[in-house]
């Protein structure tokens, strides 16, 4: 059996030589053949120098250079393309993701399943608010779509080779990888972890990109936010047709009363407001749709030339 781990960098200079000598001995443990397939996502520091170099040494690293920043999911879709391992595990470079859980993961394997997600039990290196946002959209994905996700469960997993070959057929440009791996199925289970501190470095996760996924996710997996402008609409327009027979009413009881300047100006800007909202949603789903029909690659590789076959194959 042949063992693929694939990793994506993005300036992880600090962590890289923790990351190998974490990892290798693990790998070299289980007795198994293994590759690490590590893409350099478009780092600003001396992340790809050290990879190389590590390369240049170890025949079982293979380094996968993007032309620039594409993000953590395309680098992650790179990774995965570039692997031939019968089982591959995606993990991050910042050992957040425990390598002693990969023994743990191929027994699973071995004894029928074809993934093995990791479930964070703790997340005490996270801020209340990251932990609490984090459970809130992992539900509201899960009421809102068909596919499920599992609760606290990263990128971090086991893939038999069919299930990859299955998420490689998938190449939609808004990507959410957890739930491709949800999408395609096949018999999973999980292991429990309590998720350690980085190593070294910096989250490079900022919040823009975070919020960024978040909204991929839940356009690219459901339509319900399309659809749930239909049922606002109705709710509205029943409204307005029981308020326009309470003044009819009152008119007709009461005589006509004047109207009232701040009442009429609060239903204005809350229409308008409901418009523009729906028109934004709208207009997310239109750019997703302008993204695909370009047919752009999902990613570009800009490996430089080296006297190692090894360099040239990737």
């Amino acid at each position: 059996m042949k063992i693929s781990i694939v990793a994506p960098f993005y300036n992880e200079a600090e962590n890289i030589e923790a990351f190998f000598a974490t990892l290798v001995p693990i790998l070299e443990e289980t007795g198994d053949g293994f590759e690490i397939v590590c893409v350099n996502d478009g780092s600003k520091d001396n992340t790809l120098n050290l990879l190389y170099s590590w390369g240049d040494r170890h025949p079982e690293v293979v380094v996968v250079n993007l032309a620039r920043n594409f993000g953590k999911e395309i680098a992650l879709t790179a990774g995965l393309d570039h692997s031939t391992g019968d089982v591959v595990i995606p993990i991050d470079s910042d050992l957040q993701d425990p390598p002693e859980l990969i023994p743990e993961m191929i027994a699973k394997w071995r004894e029928g399943y074809d993934v093995v997600y990791a479930t964070r039990t703790l997340r005490d290196t996270d801020s209340w608010f990251k932990k609490w946002s984090a459970e809130l959209y992992y539900r509201l994905f899960n009421l809102v779509t068909e596919t499920k996700i599992p609760f606290n469960a990263g990128d971090y997993r086991l893939m038999d080779r069919k299930v990859v070959d299955s998420v490689g057929r998938m190449r939609e440009r808004s990507r959410f990888m957890k739930g491709v791996f949800a999408w395609v199925g096949f018999k999973q289970t999980s292991v429990e972890f309590a998720r350690p501190e980085r190593f070294a470095g910096q989250e490079s996760q900022s919040f823009r990109r975070l919020w960024r996924l978040a909204v991929d996710g839940i356009i690219t997996f459901s339509t319900i936010p399309l659809r749930v402008w239909s049922y606002i609409g109705l709710v509205i327009a029943s409204l307005s047709f029981i308020y326009g027979l309470v003044i009819l009413t009152k008119t007709l009881f009461y005589g006509v009363e004047t109207p009232g300047y701040a009442s009429t100006m609060v239903v204005i800007l809350f229409l308008g407001g409901v418009q523009l909202l729906s028109l934004g949603i709208l207009g997310e789903y239109v750019g997703r749709i302008f993204e695909e029909v370009k047919r752009r690659p999902l990613y570009i590789v800009d490996n430089p030339p080296v006297a190692t076959d090894k360099h040239h194959d990737t």
